[in-house]
């Protein structure tokens, strides 16, 4: 019942919702459109297609670049892994130029495949935490999607009314007021105060619209707070989703597990590996 709009930073209330007019900040999110070009896309998908994609959950194929892990027991071990793809090189050395990715150093790329005849989705969710740290970065291949967001935490929001009736704009972050004045439309001159709402947060959803070939990178509230998932209808045609992990505190300077870490991460680095 909300969009995430990447100019303010905003989740505004859908025109058709009962939240329609109204707004509230949502961190957390960064987004960049046509971060690679089409070329780069069509030879990116190619060189994945030349290696076999394996059946995953909710009808979704995989590829996975990363040590072995099993989150139950939390162990973590090399296994086969051999790297990332060399193709991710040239990937991992342009989020340099995204500024909430300095000092990001993946350590595991997961490919998924996402095709509407198959059905696939993907549940609300949160990421581990234990193993991967905080930014979750992700490039959207192939057709348009929305990631959809959801939060089940007893907290509540506090909405902001966006605009006047007049102008219909969407205000800039930080520009609310405690009560903001507007023109009452059955009674012309008379000036009315829309106070902030509060609503509970499991009556909130917050679409964030990924165009063909952006890049989003989730952080601080968006990873933490919220679940993400990627429903059915979303999917309208083929789509492949590369998400780049990076490791948590506990596995990196100064961690509990900091030399299994930079073992990992000179062998993702290598930029020689092949799915395992």
């Amino acid at each position: 019942n909300f969009t995430y709009c990447p100019a303010t930073g905003l989740a505004k209330g859908n025109e058709h919702s009962e939240f329609a007019g109204w707004a509230f900040p949502f961190p957390g999110v960064f987004l960049t459109e046509e971060f690679i070009s089409e070329d780069e896309e069509s030879e990116i998908v190619e060189l994945m297609d030349q290696d076999d994609w394996k059946p995953s959950q909710s009808g979704r194929k995989k590829q996975d670049y990363g040590p072995k892990v099993n989150f139950k027991k939390q162990r973590l071990k090399a296994g086969s892994f051999t790297g990332l793809p060399s193709f991710s090189k040239k990937i991992v050395a342009q989020m340099k130029a995204c500024s909430v990715l300095g000092g990001f150093l993946p350590v595991e790329q997961c490919n998924l495949d996402y095709m509407p005849e198959r059905g696939s989705a993907i549940d609300p969710h949160f990421d581990d935490w234990w193993l991967w740290g905080e930014r979750l970065v992700s490039l959207n291949l192939l057709s348009k999607t929305v990631l959809s967001m959801s939060c089940d935490s007893e907290d509540g929001i506090q909405l902001f009314p966006t605009s006047s009736k007049e102008n219909g704009e969407l205000s800039p972050p930080g520009s609310f007021t405690q009560t903001s004045v507007c023109k009452n439309s059955g009674e012309e001159g008379i000036n009315c105060i829309l106070s902030p709402r509060l609503v509970p947060s499991k009556e909130v959803t917050v679409s964030i619209h990924l165009p063909r070939r952006s890049l989003v990178v989730l952080y601080g509230d968006a990873r933490y707070k919220w679940k993400h998932a990627i429903y059915r209808k979303h999917i309208e045609h083929r789509r492949i989703c590369v998400t780049f992990r990076e490791l948590s505190a506990e596995f990196s300077t100064g961690g509990r597990h900091e030399e299994l870490g930079k073992e990992l991460l000179e062998i993702a680095l290598s930029f020689q590996g092949r799915p395992v």
